[in-house]
C-alpha cells in the first residue's frame, strides 16, 4: 500500500540544555507569569525535559534566580562600560536609561535586581551586583569626583532609580517581597560567599568600603525631602 512508503513524522528534538538556556527560559517565564509562577517543574516542562535534568545546570530555584540576576547585571555592566569616558552627566544619564530599560523590558523580574539579598550586606544602599557599583564609582572618580562625592552620588542616584523603577514595576504587575524570603523548593540557602564576597575584582568598592558602609539613610531622607519641597516651592511661585 502507498501509505507504507510514507516516512514516520519526526518529533522535534528537545533543545540542547545549558545553564544559559535554562536561565534565559526562566527569565522569559518570569516575564510572562511572575516570580511566583516560576518553578523547576514548570521550567522543565517548557524545556521538554525532566525536572531532575535541570539540576545539572542549576542547583535549585535559588541558584536559578541568581542566574537571572547575573544575566541582567552583565548586560547592565556592559552598557555602563561603554558609557565610561564621557562627561559625568552623560554617564549618569546612560546609567538611568540602562537600568530603566531593564525595568521596562522585564518589570516582573526587576524586583530581583533591587530586593535580592546583597552580595555585600555592608553596602549602602545594598545592591546585588558589586560590579555595577564598582563601574559607577570608577567612572565618577575618573571624572573628577572626590571619593566622598562619588559615594554620595551612588547613594542618591541608586536610591532614586530603585524607588522610581520599583514603583513602575509594581504598576506593571511585579510582585515584591522581602529579600530573605525563602524561594527555593530544594531548600537552598543564601548563595555561598555572600557577606564574604571577594573584592579583588572590584578595586573601587574595596578602596571605598568604609564610606560605602556608612548608614546615612536618615540624613539622606531629609536632604531628598528638602530638595523635593524646594522644587515644589519654585513651581508654585512661578
Amino acid at each position: 500500500m502507498a501509505g507504507r512508503d510514507r516516512p514516520e513524522p519526526t518529533v522535534p528534538a528537545a533543545p540542547r540544555l545549558s545553564r544559559e538556556l535554562v536561565v534565559e527560559t526562566a527569565l522569559a517565564q518570569i516575564d510572562r507569569t511572575g516570580l511566583q509562577g516560576l518553578s523547576m517543574r514548570s521550567l522543565a516542562q517548557e524545556l521538554g525535559v525532566e525536572a531532575m535534568s535541570l539540576y545539572r545546570y542549576v542547583h535549585g530555584k535559588e541558584d536559578l534566580l541568581e542566574g537571572v540576576v547575573a544575566s541582567l547585571m552583565s548586560d547592565l555592566v556592559a552598557h555602563l562600560e561603554e558609557a565610561e569616558g564621557g562627561h559625568w552627566q552623560e554617564f549618569l544619564q546612560a546609567v538611568a536609561l540602562a537600568v530603566r530599560r531593564i525595568a521596562t523590558d522585564h518589570p516582573r523580574a526587576f524586583p530581583l535586581v533591587a530586593t535580592r539579598h546583597p552580595a555585600a550586606p555592608w553596602l549602602r544602599p545594598p545592591l546585588r551586583s558589586v560590579e555595577v557599583v564598582d563601574t559607577f564609582l570608577r567612572a565618577l572618580t575618573r571624572s573628577g569626583f572626590t571619593d566622598a562625592l562619588a559615594v554620595d552620588a551612588y547613594r542618591a542616584f541608586s536610591s532614586f532609580l530603585l524607588g522610581q523603577l520599583l514603583l513602575q514595576s509594581v504598576v506593571q504587575g511585579a510582585e515584591t517581597g522581602p529579600a530573605e524570603e525563602a524561594l527555593d523548593e530544594g531548600g537552598a540557602v543564601v548563595p555561598e560567599g555572600d557577606g564574604r564576597v571577594s573584592l579583588d575584582a572590584v578595586p573601587e568598592v574595596r578602596r571605598l568600603r568604609s564610606l560605602l558602609s556608612e548608614d546615612r539613610s536618615d540624613e539622606e531622607f531629609e536632604i531628598a525631602l528638602e530638595a523635593l519641597l524646594d522644587r515644589l516651592a519654585r513651581s508654585v511661585s512661578q
